[in-house]
């Protein structure tokens, strides 16, 4: 290439770049919504539910992550949660351990999935695979196998209806071994 030629390139470069830096200078500004966030993360969780002024349900996890997206609002926990209900002095009546789970807070519902364990303060205890508690109802309920121990006998079945105290429960498809002097003292 010629002198002449590589000058003229040079100046049609160096005029495009000069001319490039005299724009006016856009400012640009973001605005970050709530449905921006996708996530927050919390560790060492601890929330209270009350009735009348009276603790009766402690839920702990390690980690709470808060998707707070307008169409599917959930809390999950995991790395596991634990559900104490309490009686009114505060005592725990049962508690509710799980590997995961989820809270649907449009819905009302926490499902606790893997290990599930349920243990009370009467000696029962219930483990399952998944339960779901609906908050408004103060129910529990599960279609999955379930095995409930209590002094002397264990159950086993499918599917599962309770109070959130476990104070009623019912298998909705029991097998196992009922001991025979509570179905004697019941006809009495």
């Amino acid at each position: 290439m010629s002198s002449k030629v590589l000058n003229l390139l040079f100046c049609g470069v160096l005029s495009f770049l000069l001319a490039s830096c005299n724009e006016p200078h856009i400012e640009t500004r973001q605005v970050i919504t709530q449905d921006d966030v996708a996530i927050e993360v919390a560790r060492g969780v601890e929330i209270l539910y009350s009735d009348s002024a009276v603790v009766r349900v402690r839920v702990l996890g390690p980690v709470l992550h808060n998707f707070s997206e307008r169409e599917n609002a959930r809390q999950e926990f995991p790395e596991g949660i634990r559900i104490d209900f309490l009686e009114a002095d505060c005592t725990v009546r049962s508690t509710l351990t799980a590997k995961k789970a989820v809270r649907q807070q449009d819905k009302g519902l926490i499902t606790v999935r893997d290990s599930v364990v349920w243990s009370t303060a009467k000696l029962e205890k219930l483990e399952t695979e998944e339960l779901v508690w609906d908050e408004k109802s103060g129910k529990v309920r599960t279609e999955k196998f379930v095995k409930v121990t209590q002094p002397g006998e264990i159950i086993y079945g499918f599917g599962l209806e309770a109070d959130q105290d476990f104070s009623y429960w019912k298998i909705l498809v029991p097998k196992g071994r009922i001991k025979v002097e509570q179905l004697n003292d019941l006809k009495q």
